[in-house]
């Protein structure tokens, strides 16, 4: 199994990323136990598929770390040259404190390091209060970093349009914003997109699945109890949906995801995956890779036999129409880390 050419994406001048990325949040110790070698190996098993592009994070466990090894091993058994198929975009997520270049460049260096890299393809930058606007200070740093060779490409996560836009008005050049987007969670539609389109910026969207609910498994049982949910992303997409509307009416959404997959041969999954990458500006989705424990490969590899028609819109905003609007409730993407 090899995904298609259509999988892949220029994302920057220099980085051709495939538009189904895998998600380490998986490593960051609230997903259960992960076993290194076997998680290594699994690493493998995605590179040979043309799943290439990884997303981590400083705090998500051992991801970089398993990077790191991951690009030792892979040059030992197949080259340098092996090297420049791999992608991964880590993030920088600090404590809302005064920002110094050194303390932004050392912080870097651990990142680095521990990804055994000499440049950063992709920093992408979160800030958790934006009362305190030191965040365009280590921005500004940064910048200087990416000047000196340390990062190739800067981008953020979880900032809102408004936040955005004075970092663009400040002159610092973002690539991408990650988000949480899907077919229960349109807020990027009402303002973000918009704004992205206008200044080139790219999204990445993770939350796609709703940490594994928008699936057949979900289609049919009775409602679960949080207490019954056994990953940190089913429990917290499961508060989403019970802001967004009722078990009930998230049924009726699946059933309306069911009927498009079947009419296309694919997943239920597929299509929800399927309507984000179609979305304006978006590069890619974030699927979580439960390295060695759940392999959906061969499924997500259907994510690009298909496209969705007029008809296959309506079935999902008829749904949209009767839930919640989360813009409101929440605020503009990013706002739920910032209450």
């Amino acid at each position: 199994m090899k995904l298609p050419a259509n999988s892949r994406l220029q994302f920057t001048t220099g980085l051709n990323i495939c538009r189904v990325l895998n998600g380490m949040w998986q490593m960051s110790g609230y997903h259960g136990r992960i076993n290194p070698p076997q998680a290594i190996q699994s690493m493998f098993q995605y590179y040979d598929a043309g799943y290439t592009t990884w997303d981590l994070a400083d705090h998500y466990g051992p991801a970089e770390d398993f990077i790191g090894e991951f690009r030792r091993q892979l040059k030992n058994s197949r080259g340098q040259e092996a090297l420049s198929n791999l992608q991964a975009f880590t993030k920088w997520v600090p404590k809302p404190i005064p920002m110094t270049k050194q303390l932004v460049a050392d912080n870097i260096n651990i990142s680095l390091k521990r990804m055994d890299v000499e440049s950063l393809d992709l920093l992408q930058f979160h800030w958790w209060e934006y009362r305190d606007d030191s965040y365009l200070d280590a921005l500004q740093y940064l910048a200087q970093l990416q000047q000196e060779g340390k990062i190739k490409h800067l981008a953020l996560t979880n900032f809102d349009t408004k936040h955005l836009k004075i970092i663009t008005e400040a002159g610092i050049k973002i690539v991408s914003n990650q988000v949480q987007f899907s077919v229960v969670d349109r807020r990027p539609q009402l303002a973000m997109i918009e704004f992205c389109q206008q200044h080139n910026i790219q999204l990445l969207a993770y939350g796609t699945l709703c940490g594994g609910l928008i699936s057949e498994k979900y289609l049919g049982p009775r409602e679960p109890q949080i207490f019954q949910l056994n990953t940190a992303s089913l429990k917290k997409y499961k508060n989403i949906i019970n802001a967004w509307g009722s078990w009930n009416l998230f049924q009726e959404l699946l059933t309306n995801l069911k009927k498009i997959a079947d009419k296309h041969q694919v997943s239920l999954a597929n299509v929800a995956v399927r309507y984000i990458l179609e979305q304006p500006t978006v590069a890619g989705t974030i699927v979580g890779a439960r390295l060695s424990i759940s392999e959906h490969l061969e499924d997500n590899a259907r994510v690009f036999d298909f496209n969705l028609d007029q008809d296959d819109y309506q079935k999902i905003d008829a749904v949209s129409q009767k839930s919640r609007n989360l813009y409101q409730l929440i605020g503009d993407c990013g706002d739920e880390y910032r209450r």
